[in-house]
């Protein structure tokens, strides 16, 4: 069933004024009585329905800024300098005159061809009037519209915009215009007061019997209404969080600044050890005292202790480990929880902000979330690090989980968890291993440690489709409003 034509009002007024020739519509605002806006809007409802066709015409204007109005009146800097050479002149004189302005107006000197500079003095060669002058004085009185222009006053325009002297803007204007099949549906409309609402006071006095109701069309797509909700990334976190507590673990938090000694000592990681360096850590010029226990640690790095380790030899630095970072991984914080909870079993986890000596690109920021959890019980095994991975990584929506051997200071073995990503084959999203006794046996921790941390952010790219790490610290709103409510 071929649906009716339903025109507002607006539109009736509007195309009633059309003709086959183009109207601007400002002059169909005046013929018509209403504002221009509401008749652009009903040009383009129009053109929807195949009444009329709207053109847009785009103009360049290019206008002075204020040191071109300075120019304009007082002259080009090249235009004062060449008027002091009455003969070869001098660098030291002209510049001793202009100042801070001798090198701009001896560069477009040069430029111009106006003179040439031998043996330390500027030699006049001839200046005529240059077509910048000539637009600087026109623009001076008046906006130069690109219409008017020819292609040589286009290309002068540039220089002088790249001068800073002009600045050049875009202005639009729209017309409009009946199509054949608006012509004819023009000549057939009358214009009627029509009841848009109905209130209380037209249905009791049953005025609106005896005028026309408007009529909606209901089969039109109504404008999308953006609705408010968390940024995705944000609902990752949160899904990660509840993952981590409906399996059985204790959130735990701590501060953004640790000494080195949590940081990187009691992780047995080397006091040379490359990433301590600058271009990967955040120093302050501040410190905090050792912690009682301390020489436990210190012990381990020189000696070994006494678990038949060589440690790594060498004169462990008490200044150095007292030193404050701001915290490179939230290792630091399980670690001094593990501290204080020697006694199994327990599990627990951090999801928080760790920073990083990183140069910003698509993959990289200087700071990041990461995901970092430990178990600690008797007789634990790798098997059972593999287990809590694997259901960690189902829950989140990986089907296919592997484990590839890796190295890392602190844990032996070491692995590197991968997930399989349609189109990108095995992706590494982490570290985890068993705690060496290096790292638990100075801290009174008696038995194993299972421990893993996790780029979250990673992650995130992958389950929201991004390439570029940025995105998820933007404020794109166009991004955050597509984004669906529930995560891929």
């Amino acid at each position: 069933m071929e649906r009716q034509l339903v025109l507002t009002p607006n539109e009736k007024k509007v195309l009633r004024s059309l003709q086959s020739r183009y109207a601007s519509i400002d002059e169909l605002a005046s013929a018509v009585g209403i504002s221009p806006e509401a008749v652009l809007q009903a040009s383009y409802m129009l053109q929807e329905k195949g009444l009329a066709q709207v053109m847009e015409k785009a103009t360049d204007v290019f206008s002075l800024t204020e040191e071109g109005k300075r120019y304009a009146q007082e002259g080009l800097p090249e235009r004062k300098c060449f008027s002091m050479l009455h003969g070869p002149t001098s660098l030291e004189d002209i510049k001793g005159q202009m100042g801070d302005a001798a090198g701009i107006a001896l560069g477009w000197l040069k430029k111009k061809g106006w003179a040439r500079i031998e043996q330390g003095r500027v030699v006049p060669l001839g200046a005529p009037v240059g077509e910048d002058e000539r637009l600087l004085r026109r623009l001076l009185s008046n906006e130069a519209c690109g219409d008017e222009l020819t292609e040589e006053e286009r290309d002068t325009l540039k220089v002088l915009e790249r001068r800073g002297l002009v600045t050049s803007s875009t202005e639009k204007a729209f017309f409009t215009r009946a199509t054949e099949e608006g012509l004819t549906c023009a000549k057939g409309i009358e214009l009627t007061e029509e009841i848009a609402q109905l209130t209380p006071e037209l249905i009791r006095s049953r005025a609106w019997q005896k005028r026309p109701l408007r009529r909606y069309d209901v089969h039109a797509y109504a404008k999308p209404a953006p609705m408010g909700k968390r940024h995705p990334y944000v609902r990752m976190l949160e899904h990660m969080r509840s993952i981590m507590l409906s399996m059985g673990f204790t959130e735990i938090r701590g501060e953004i600044i640790q000494s080195s000694f949590w940081n990187f000592d009691a992780l047995f990681q080397p006091q040379d050890h490359p990433a301590r360096e600058m271009q990967d850590t955040f120093y302050l010029d501040s410190e905090e005292p050792l912690p009682p226990g301390y020489e436990r640690v210190k012990e381990m790095h020189e000696h070994g202790g006494d678990i038949g380790s060589e440690g790594w030899g060498g004169v462990w630095s008490e200044k150095m480990a007292r030193r404050h970072v701001l915290r490179t991984h939230t290792t630091a914080i399980s670690l001094r929880y593990l501290s204080e909870h020697t006694e199994p079993p327990v599990k627990a986890f951090c999801i928080d902000r760790v920073y990083r000596r990183e140069a910003i690109d698509a993959t990289h920021t200087p700071e990041f979330e990461q995901l970092e959890g430990v178990v600690m019980d008797k007789g634990l095994s790798l098997k059972h690090l593999f287990g809590y991975l694997s259901t960690f990584y189902a829950k989140m929506g990986f089907e296919e989980v592997r484990f590839r051997p890796a190295y890392f200071p602190y844990t032996e073995p070491s692995v590197e968890p991968e997930v399989y990503i349609e189109g990108l084959g095995w992706v590494e999203l982490g570290g985890a291993g068993i705690f060496r006794k290096e790292v638990t046996e100075p801290l009174g921790i008696r038995h194993p440690v299972l421990a893993w941390g996790l780029g979250v952010s990673r992650v995130a790219m992958l389950r929201l489709g991004l390439k570029d790490l940025r995105q998820l610290y933007q404020p794109d709103i166009e991004w955050l409003r597509s984004e669906p409510v529930f995560g891929r």
